[in-house]
């Protein structure tokens, strides 16, 4: 692709070299530079793009995208200078996969809490209507079935421009992403536009030395997504839900307490053979009675939102039901049906104080004859959070069992010294398995129905990390694997 081509539509000003050449590849690491690349200097919170410019010459780069002003240090070299790096990515990444967002339908979700499920629960609907979709997230992207790790919740522009390509190719007709507070503020969706943007909750988060200097800014990030967005749907239960609603052209409201376009009533718990959830009635654009096939009453205001979504991109009732009823998010409160012989085992990447209360507090909701909570402390990490999450996790259990999450290079023994002074604040009983697998199946073998294990800390993750090594390991493979082996 021509220089021309590839800037189109930004505005740039010339400091050397012709824009008659071919481009390769576009980059914004050097070490991915190659002979013909373009390589796009960016201003990070610990790495400037343009202190790297020499070592892109070097390996031959073609044109360099600068902000600031840089001394030219060879003129066959073509260099552009425009107002905003970050945003012209967007640009320059959009034209050169020849602007595939424009052909795929985007829809946003934004909040504090909430966005991965309602992502995973718009999904859900959407193939249960035959719809092949697209999703990007704290989890990594989807093209339908195929999973691909991502680096970031909300990737770079180019990143992102490059997933859309691929959806694009593979047949998705939608797209459903976290929008996180980072990604607007560092413009990584710069230049896209959201058909529907969905706000789910604000509370003080990600505010700190590398991210937001206060929580007004981390508020104002939020909001500042919707000035890209056609359709918002906003939950109002939230004190800021209204005011994430200044921008958008349309509003769709939901909401748990009181009228709106799609409200809920007559919110319950279920627990029933092979689902854990929640079950009440929808009112206002659909008319239904809905079940949720994950716990948790909050996740009602996830549902709404994901079902107006639905609602506006024309999805059934019927689908959004059954879409609803078999939502599956994997590592995040992941009923493993396979083991409902003994007892109800669910996964979750709760690995700090409040996200283990909110867990097991929901679970606890569901009055089990014993509720067992299995987890470890990660190595090299705050010590604090180690009490903490011993602290919350001895409030609601009945039985702990403790064991190894990534230690790195720290001892096991080492990192649960701080876990048992926070358990021994309530006594709760526990035992250490040093062993992940081995404990897992030591909990197979002695859970009972009506009891609840909740597995926390790793979620999705798919490996144990121990002095520099990682090595493969699946809390839901080992509950399958040994479910077989004792059937048999």
């Amino acid at each position: 692709m021509k220089i021309d081509k590839l800037m189109d539509g930004v505005l740039f000003e010339t400091l050397s070299g012709s824009l008659d050449k071919d481009i390769v590849s576009v980059v914004y690491d050097s070490r991915k530079v190659e002979k013909g690349s373009a390589f796009v200097c960016l201003t990070g919170f610990n790495t400037d793009g343009h202190e790297y410019i020499a070592s892109a010459i070097e390996k031959g780069a073609t044109l360099i995208i600068v902000e600031k002003d840089v001394e030219i240090t060879n003129e066959d070299v073509t260099f552009l200078k425009v107002i905003n790096s970050r945003t012209a990515l967007g640009k320059i990444a959009s034209n050169y996969f020849d602007n595939p967002a424009g052909k795929l339908i985007l829809v946003g979700v934004t909040g504090t809490k909430g966005k991965t499920t309602t992502t995973h629960m718009c999904k859900s609907i959407m193939e249960a209507s035959g719809v092949k979709v697209g999703m990007i997230g704290t989890i990594g992207a989807y093209i339908g079935d195929e999973h691909i790790e991502t680096k970031n919740t909300t990737p770079e522009s180019f990143e992102l421009n490059e997933l859309f390509d691929r959806m694009v190719k593979a047949g998705c007709k939608v797209v459903f992403m976290e929008v996180s507070s980072q990604a607007v503020k560092l413009d990584r969706i710069a230049n896209l536009h959201f058909e529907i943007g969905a706000f789910t909750n604000l509370s003080p988060d990600h505010i700190g030395a590398g991210e937001h200097a206060d929580f007004e800014e981390y508020k104002n990030c939020k909001k500042a997504f919707f000035k890209q967005v056609e359709t918002a749907v906003i939950n109002i239960d939230d004190e800021y839900g209204l005011e994430m609603a200044e921008y958008p052209h349309n509003l769709r409201t939901v909401s748990v307490k009181e009228s709106a376009y799609l409200y809920a009533s007559d919110i319950k718990n279920i627990w029933e053979e092979d689902i854990i959830g929640v079950s009440f009635k929808m009112h206002g654009d659909i008319e239904t009675d809905i079940a949720i096939g994950i716990p948790g009453i909050h996740n009602v205001d996830n549902a709404l939102i994901a079902a107006e979504i639905a609602y506006i991109l024309g999805a059934s009732v019927d689908d959004i039901v059954k879409g609803l009823k078999n939502i599956h998010i994997k590592g995040r409160t992941q009923l493993v049906k396979e083991a409902l012989p003994k007892g109800t085992f669910i996964i979750d990447y709760a690995h700090n104080a409040i996200s283990t209360e909110s867990l097991l507090s929901t679970l606890r909701a569901y009055n089990p004859a014993k509720l067992t909570c299995l987890f470890g402390g990660g190595g090299n990490k705050p010590v604090a959070r180690r009490h903490d999450m011993g602290e919350a996790a001895s409030r609601f259990s009945d039985y702990i069992v403790l064991t190894e999450d990534n230690p790195r290079f720290e001892e096991i023994d080492d990192i649960n010294k701080s876990i048992i002074e926070g358990i021994k604040e309530h006594d709760c009983p526990y035992e250490v398995i040093y062993d992940r697998k081995e404990a897992i199946e030591h909990l197979l073998d002695i859970s009972k129905p009506g009891e609840i294990v909740a597995l926390i800390g790793k979620g999705h993750e798919t490996y144990q990390e121990a002095k520099g090594v990682k090595r493969h390991f699946s809390e839901e493979e080992v509950i399958k694997d040994y479910m077989k082996k004792i059937t048999k």
